[in-house]
């Protein structure tokens, strides 16, 4: 007769229970998320009469509001413990939108210096900026809460650091695949392994962080950056429409990045690898790695 040890079965008993807590966590902020826009935002419309404008403001600050309440609730009552990925980091959020700015931007700079990209009108600044960078500050934020705040920290209490970080930042990336759903089977394998990378970044920023202010901010600069430039950001087209400037990429797509942007040129991928590297270390060396 085989037995089957104890520790193995421990080890999978945790992963379940972590599983079955992500999946509550997420569960408890959709349903959040839902019930505000479903039940409260219409009597919010409704109770001040809100034009189109006022009211997709409230929706997506409301939204965001809900969300971070959600998890911090929930999170709260489930693992008892201060919530403190929350806390508020103003010098953090600054050094880490500059440092998502700054980093696209080697990217894009370098391809515009060298005729790669190329500005065809100057439109300037343009009246949905502003709209524009709520919608995406919000977007990351969400983004940042669901697969870092949840599904990263909780898997990496069960497998440890680096199994949650790539199964997380897999998870990340495939949403975006279908930014490419009419491509071929390189662009897609090219999104699929840049997403990915870039997943992996933000959540190496959050674990050496452990802050989710700044790795949202981070995303949010590093996405608005790249809207600034009228290049495609993550293979959406609406938001070129709003950019100061009037783009087009001329070249190889694996230089360039082609349909998808900025993001799958060989530039970025390899300046993201680096970044890996060093944010490991460093995180390692602060001892934030968590191996399990």
């Amino acid at each position: 007769m085989t037995r089957v040890r104890g520790p193995i079965v421990s080890k999978w008993r945790i992963a379940a229970l972590a599983i079955g807590k992500m999946l509550l966590v997420l569960a408890a902020i959709t349903g959040a998320m839902h019930s505000f826009r479903l039940l409260l935002l219409p009597q919010i419309q409704s109770v001040f009469h809100l034009d189109d404008a006022a009211a997709s403001a409230v929706r997506r600050v409301g939204i965001l509001l809900v969300v971070i309440l959600a998890y911090w609730v929930v999170v709260r009552l489930i693992e008892k413990r201060a919530i403190t990925e929350l806390r508020l980091a103003p010098l953090g959020v600054v050094l880490g939108a500059l440092c998502g700015a700054a980093l696209i931007s080697i990217t894009t700079l370098s391809l515009f210096a060298t005729g790669f990209y190329e500005v065809t009108v100057v439109r300037g600044l343009q009246s949905g900026l502003l709209d524009a960078a709520g919608v995406i500050v919000v977007a990351a934020m969400l983004e940042e809460v669901a697969f870092r705040g949840v599904m990263l920290r909780i898997l990496e209490s069960a497998w440890g650091t680096v199994p949650a970080l790539w199964l997380s930042s897999l998870l990340f990336a495939l949403p975006h695949l279908g930014n490419v759903a009419d491509a071929g089977l390189a662009a897609t394998l090219t999104t699929f392994a840049s997403a990915t990378l870039i997943g992996a970044f933000w959540a190496l920023v959050f674990v050496l962080t452990r802050n989710l202010w700044v790795a949202g901010a981070n995303h949010a600069a590093w996405n608005y950056s790249i809207m600034l430039t009228g290049l495609p950001l993550s293979g959406l087209e609406d938001w070129r429409g709003l950019a100061p400037f009037e783009s087009r990429y001329n070249g190889p797509d694996w230089l360039t990045g082609g349909a998808f942007g900025p993001e799958t040129s060989v530039l970025t991928m390899g300046l993201i690898v680096v970044c890996l590297v060093v944010l490991f270390h460093a995180a390692r060396n602060r001892k934030r790695i968590i191996d399990v």
